[in-house]
């Protein structure tokens, strides 16, 4: 079902593990400085949360991981960065996801292309992001589900994902690539793009091969990806008779949910999340 698990703890990988996890970034993109007097912060208390390191079939890569306190087993959210990494907000959505009931992990996927945390620029991040081919992010999100069955008491059975800008195109395509997914919820993820050798599908290409239903949390005054192109994966969806649904903020922003940024729309941020809670109840991942 999912890559075999190596064991990765042991005294000869300690030196490697300390290196990967500090490069999580604990702090906020510097390219999205300053904060926002709205940034929510959620507590760890009643969790274990904190960085992690995962192995895949070519070597470990960092990542943050939030559970509740037990022993399980728990339904399990993948959950996927925006183009800043995981940072503090990211955590953060894995801390909440963890008080509902859930085992949380986000991955570092753009780690062997390169720190992002650190770079002043989008044009410096976009260049780190460019270069990550969607078939590596897919084996590490299943190497994530890997980790989380043998060391967060998670349940494979009981599998969802969710990801925010970047991570909400990857959010359609995993539901393309794992067959065992219950559900997905896409936060304002590009639909729509040409084909390239890293990238050779997008959403609207994979809308008649999904295994799970998504749920696309979308605005409406969104200027990077337009209306239109909702429209084209909405078209794409009853064609092939999926289930999948769309929400339109239409008074909302890209990264309206980004409670750390000027773009943040509480009104919308708190409706969308009360429905990614009740899309992963209606589809099994409780």
């Amino acid at each position: 079902m999912y890559a075999e698990q190596p064991k990765w703890l042991s005294p000869t990988h300690l030196k490697r593990r300390q290196f990967v996890v500090a490069s999580v970034s604990a702090g906020f993109a510097l390219a999205v400085q300053p904060i926002s007097a709205q940034t929510i912060t959620t507590d760890s208390e009643g969790l274990e949360a904190g960085p992690i390191t995962m192995p895949t079939s070519d070597g470990e890569i960092p990542g943050y991981s939030a559970k509740p306190m037990g022993s399980g087993p728990f339904p399990l959210v993948l959950v996927v960065q925006e183009i800043f990494g995981v940072h503090e907000h990211i955590q953060d959505i894995c801390r909440r996801l963890a008080k509902l009931g859930y085992v949380a992990v986000a991955p570092e996927l753009f780690y062997r292309q390169g720190d992002v945390s650190q770079l002043q620029s989008f044009e410096e991040i976009r260049a780190i992001v460019s270069r990550v081919p969607d078939a590596q992010v897919m084996a590490d999100l299943d190497a994530a589900v890997d980790w989380a069955m043998g060391n967060a008491s998670a349940d494979p059975e009981r599998l969802g994902i969710t990801g925010f800008c970047w991570g909400g195109r990857i959010t359609w395509l995993y539901a393309a690539h794992q067959p065992n997914l219950k559900a997905g919820v896409a936060w304002y993820g590009r639909l729509v793009g040409d084909a390239t050798e890293l990238t050779p599908t997008h959403p609207v290409d994979v809308a008649a091969s999904l295994n799970a239903p998504v749920l696309g949390l979308y605005g409406g005054e969104d200027t990077g990806i337009p209306l239109e192109t909702v429209e084209q994966m909405k078209a794409a969806l009853e064609a092939a008779g999926d289930p999948s649904q769309f929400v339109i903020y239409p008074d909302a922003p890209h990264a309206f949910f980004a409670d750390y940024r000027p773009s943040y729309r509480p009104e919308a941020a708190r409706d969308a999340w009360e429905r990614l809670q009740a899309w992963f109840r209606e589809h099994g991942v409780v």
